[in-house]
């Protein structure tokens, strides 16, 4: 399934409004992220994660490959009065100076690298002992709920979607780390609803990589007709409260000069 995000801009500019403010609340509460510190978001889309670290004090650069949506991150950022770095690039392939950023950040994108090409790209763009964060932000579909119901139309809808029925927790991105070599390596998880209009509801999934990031046009207007019809029917009753689940895992570049002195 080929996707491009670039395809859902304006839906994704208005209605994945991303990571909620807990969420930056806690990188602070666990000292993940200080004043002034450089960071690269990877995979940054339409900047949500970009702009909460730069509400922080962080100096940021968001990297993404779709033109279209640097162009919302921009517009974005600019009504917030934020300054962020926009640049087209990939995470494989960042092009900046060896040892030159302090964090590196993935939102809700991870699972689009060929994350041995982006560890390595990583390791090579961190300082000694920089960290990097990889965090997740899913709906939940919880049996005969509106997610359920939205990912079994999805589905039909779209077959060779293969992203429903998700937990929010990601087993392999430890594997990925160690095999990075990273050290410290944590994690953490909560759950918090969301509430979504039937119209916003609509336009979050519109904006996913299952309809507007793969689907042909005449397709996901058909999609978004029978999802205001199953919403009509099954959930009539305004506003939604949708189950989400973050998760973060975060570990740090280890220093080769503090490895040879313990080998020593």
């Amino acid at each position: 399934m080929k996707i491009d995000f670039g395809k859902a801009a304006e839906d994704y500019k208005k209605y994945r409004a991303g990571f909620p403010d807990s969420f930056f609340s806690t990188l602070q509460d666990n000292a993940l992220i200080k004043r002034n510190e450089l960071v690269v978001d990877l995979g940054t889309g339409t900047g949500t994660v970009a702009r909460g670290l730069a509400k922080l004090g962080c100096k940021v650069i968001g990297i993404d490959p779709s033109t279209e949506l640097l162009a919302e991150a921009k517009d974005l950022a600019e009504e917030a009065g934020l300054s962020v770095d926009w640049r087209k690039g990939f995470a494989e392939t960042t092009e900046l100076p060896n040892e030159s950023v302090d964090i590196v950040t993935a939102g809700q994108c991870w699972h689009w690298f060929d994350y041995p090409k982006a560890m390595g790209e990583i390791k090579r763009i961190l300082k000694p002992f920089g960290r990097l964060i990889i965090a997740h932000f899913d709906w939940l579909p919880i049996r005969s709920n509106v997610v359920w119901h939205t990912e079994k139309l999805i589905s039909q809808c779209n077959p060779d979607w293969k992203f429903g029925g998700g937990i929010g927790i990601y087993p392999d991105w430890f594997r990925h780390l160690t095999e990075g070599e990273f050290a410290c390596i944590k994690s953490y998880s909560y759950d918090e609803s969301i509430i979504y209009s039937h119209e916003g509801w609509r336009g979050r999934i519109r904006a996913s990589a299952g309809v507007k990031g793969s689907l042909s046009p005449e397709k996901v207007v058909q999609f978004d007709q029978k999802h205001e019809e199953l919403l009509k029917e099954i959930f009539p009753n305004a506003p939604l409260s949708i189950p989400h689940r973050i998760f973060v895992i975060h570990g740090t570049k280890a220093s080769p000069t503090l490895d040879a002195d313990i080998t020593e």
